[in-house]
């Protein structure tokens, strides 16, 4: 029994003959790619219509990874977007005018990020965003006087102290003479540092009674969130 497709066999012959791929062939005409390749498999093509599919599909194959690359982009920027509505949603529940909010927040902060060992608020980065935001919660949480905040830099040998000292001034909104100390890291004598890297920025309070409250509050709050919901 004759297959619905077979008055445009011969066609499909010719077009091969032509040199058209399988797939276009398939496309021009609507037949199945296994009827296809029954009967054009007995076809012989030239080497330059061999070596032009060849082409076509590389060609066809960079399209295709590009629109992959283009569909996943775009799907990304969909899982971002939708990710900060629901963050925006949850910041819509909560009060940045509560200072005991604020104050688990940054205790939470320097449980992570700050100094533990020496008996002096501290806490280092690399990112201006933490220091800013730990410097906005020491002065609206125990009115701490920033302008007063001691500043050490750690850098690398190829960096320009002053030109390091003027970035952070500026970023950190502090005056330039709270920048006294610069260490140089040795070990990184005769390696590029990338342009965008500016240190390691530690800023120092000489409260510690702040650092003290900050890591019993921090501590006291996870246990009792551990008890509560994971148990004894």
């Amino acid at each position: 029994m004759r297959s619905k497709w077979y008055k445009l066999k011969n066609k499909a012959i010719s077009l091969r003959r032509k040199g058209f791929s399988l797939g276009k062939i398939e496309h021009f005409l609507g037949i199945p790619r296994s009827t296809l390749s029954y009967w054009l498999k007995n076809v012989e093509l030239s080497k330059k219509q061999k070596e032009k599919l060849i082409r076509d599909w590389k060609n066809a194959l960079i399209k295709a990874r590009k629109k992959a690359v283009l569909w996943h982009n775009t799907q990304k920027e969909k899982r971002l977007q939708k990710a900060k509505d629901e963050a925006l949603r949850t910041l819509k529940n909560i009060n940045i005018e509560n200072l005991n909010i604020l104050e688990l927040v940054l205790a939470f902060l320097y449980l992570g990020e700050g100094s533990k060992k020496n008996v002096e608020t501290a806490i280092g980065s690399s990112d201006p965003l933490i220091l800013k935001f730990f410097l906005a919660l020491l002065k609206k949480v125990y009115n701490v006087d920033i302008k007063r905040i001691r500043c050490e830099l750690n850098i690398r040998a190829d960096q320009n102290p002053e030109k390091i000292k003027h970035f952070w001034a500026k970023e950190l909104k502090l005056p330039l003479e709270n920048f006294k100390q610069v260490n140089i890291d040795k070990r990184t004598i005769g390696s590029k540092t990338y342009s965008h890297y500016k240190g390691v920025c530690q800023l120092r309070c000489i409260k510690v009674e702040i650092q003290r409250k900050l890591l019993y509050l921090s501590n006291i709050f996870c246990n009792k969130v551990i008890d509560k919901y994971l148990g004894a």
